[in-house]
């Protein structure tokens, strides 16, 4: 926990993170940046469906579409967050010499998109409406 309280401040003051340990090969950092940008926009797209769900599905029951919504914007804001996280922990190791870390998050938000992805399919099979 005290390691994540650490990172949460690096996320603020990202010159802290290069006095950590050596530079590494700048392509190596700018993989890291695309990686991040590439979990921002899963997170911005996760955010774009949970408001498609709750505007564009006026018919569906309100627990239905509330629920599916809410997932999907909880994902995407867990998303965001773990974006810049991974970010600063992988900039670290790579300037430590140490190995990447490894994480489940990305298991755990494909597990919660497939259980939105089934009910959707519920959904349009059934026709559940309000």
């Amino acid at each position: 926990m005290i390691e994540f309280v650490r990172n949460v401040r690096l996320w603020f003051v990202p010159t802290e993170v290069r006095k950590d340990g050596e530079t590494p090969d700048y392509r190596f950092s700018l993989a890291n940046e695309r990686t991040f940008l590439a979990w921002l926009r899963t997170a911005l797209a996760l955010i774009g469906g949970g408001f498609a769900v709750d505007q564009f599905l006026p018919d569906l029951r309100w627990a239905w579409r509330v629920g599916l919504a809410l997932a999907l914007l909880a994902a995407g804001a867990l998303c965001s967050l773990r974006a810049v996280n991974h970010w600063v922990r992988c900039e670290r190791a790579m300037r430590r010499g140490e190995d990447l870390p490894v994480s489940r998050f990305p298991a755990l938000l494909s597990l919660v998109v497939a259980v939105v992805a089934v009910a959707m399919v519920l959904v349009v099979l059934v026709r559940w409406e309000g």
